[in-house]
């Protein structure tokens, strides 16, 4: 049986536990966002349905970070035991769509998509703490280009699948094929081991490894010192002002194309499908490379730069009266290269945390105010588009994404004087 320490096995895994969680999201953030948009919902009752999908991310390193730190003695690996039991709960609480009456049911969906995330974000931090263990580190940009490839390739192909077929065939149909879809996606995650001496399945320990587990007062502490250094400050206002800026953006021009443009919500959910498709998968294996051969903060820099310019072009169009006529070049402009940031960013955040005892913790913290600055920018983008005009919106996004090429460039970001160190394994 394959396991973790062979490289293809490695890149197919992780492509596939990306691909599954792309899937959901396509389904739920782009091709129902944008069907409930097409019947009239509004853009604030849409980014609460973002927000509430989004909860368990924000906190995803106190729910789970501890756990796959400090986890030992599974018999089905140390990592691993714990990616098999969220991709159980992630189908288990899919499974609620059966009983959702309609799309139109907001809150039941909320809180079937708040269940699912819970054990998504779960196998999310098991997935990244084994990318850390298993994954060397000139692989690293590979391996984000594999991630993120595996994820806009499973919301590209649900969204633009989703979108028709919930037009076509309605809500009930789509939810029995998104389930059967993401059965076989995670067969990967529960068929390859984390190592030759791995049960594929037993929830038995092995005892003696057991009493290696950090204590908990000491990983908190090494943890909480970790998260003070200033690098590691800098690190999370750069993730928290990202996503938050470019979700601001993001909720209420798709709701303008639909609402007020009068385009199609299928045909919306298909462009996206696309652009993301393109930008995460020959795009991303560029970035990757490159994060490889040069390390990740020129690309980063880089790509900053380029996203400041193209949502200063965005805000110049929409200024211009040319929001709906310009849209397909407004969501190249403002999906695929910010997609892109996320490829230089992961490989530099796990350089920023590995090594330390709450390597997995660290780097969550990181990926979870991300997640925090999206959730709170399709919360509060309703408000802001009815305060300010989309034009100005683009224009914040284009000066947050200035401001992070700037901070980028400060010396010893990634690896900084202040990172000491807490042995190989940190643990």
């Amino acid at each position: 049986m394959p396991t973790l320490r062979s490289r293809p096995a490695r890149y197919g895994v992780f492509f596939a536990t990306y691909f599954y969680q792309g899937l959901i999201a396509g389904f739920s953030l782009t091709a129902l966002a944008n069907h409930l948009a097409g019947q009239g919902v509004s853009a604030t009752e849409v980014g609460v349905h973002f927000a509430v999908a989004g909860l368990p991310w924000t906190v995803q390193p106190i729910l789970w970070g501890p756990l796959v730190d400090r986890a030992s003695g599974a018999a089905m690996g140390r990592r691993r035991v714990w990616s098999v039991l969220a991709v159980l709960g992630c189908h288990a609480a899919l499974c609620g769509l059966l009983l959702v009456p309609n799309e139109a049911a907001l809150g039941p969906l909320g809180l079937v998509f708040l269940g699912h995330s819970l054990f998504a974000a779960l196998l999310d931090t098991a997935c990244d703490r084994m990318v850390m263990d298993h994954v060397p580190e000139g692989e690293l940009g590979r391996m984000s280009a594999c991630t993120r490839a595996g994820f806009v390739t499973g919301t590209s192909l649900s969204a633009g699948l989703f979108g028709w077929m919930l037009a076509a065939y309605g809500f009930t149909v789509s939810v029995r094929w998104l389930l059967a879809a993401g059965v076989a996606a995670s067969l990967p995650v529960l068929l390859v081991r984390e190592g030759p001496g791995d049960a594929l399945v037993s929830l038995a320990r092995r005892g003696r490894e057991a009493a290696e587990a950090l204590p908990f007062g000491r990983f908190l502490r090494r943890l909480a010192l970790g998260l003070r250094r200033p690098s590691a400050l800098r690190l999370i206002a750069l993730c928290v002002s990202i996503d938050g800026a470019l979700a601001l953006f993001e909720v209420p021009f798709s709701v303008d194309l639909v609402q007020a443009q009068g385009w199609d919500a299928a045909g919306l959910s298909r462009l996206q499908a696309g652009l993301a498709l393109a930008g995460g998968t020959l795009g991303a294996l560029g970035i990757g490379l490159w994060c490889d051969r040069s390390g990740p903060l020129p690309a980063l820099r880089t790509l900053f730069l380029a996203s400041a310019a193209a949502f200063a072009v965005t805000a110049g169009l929409i200024a211009a009266g040319l929001a709906g006529p310009a849209g397909p070049v407004i969501l190249g402009l403002t999906s695929v290269l910010p997609g892109l940031l996320v490829v230089a960013l992961v490989p530099a955040l796990m350089r920023a945390s590995r090594g330390r005892a709450g390597a997995a913790t660290e780097f969550e913290v990181f990926m979870a105010v991300m997640n925090l600055g999206s959730v709170a920018g399709g919360a509060a983008s309703g408000l802001v588009a009815r305060i300010l005009p989309l034009s100005a919106v683009a224009g914040l996004a284009a000066l947050v994404l200035l401001a992070s090429a700037a901070l980028v460039r400060r010396p010893g970001l990634i690896v900084p004087k202040d990172a000491a160190r807490d042995g190989p394994d940190g643990s």
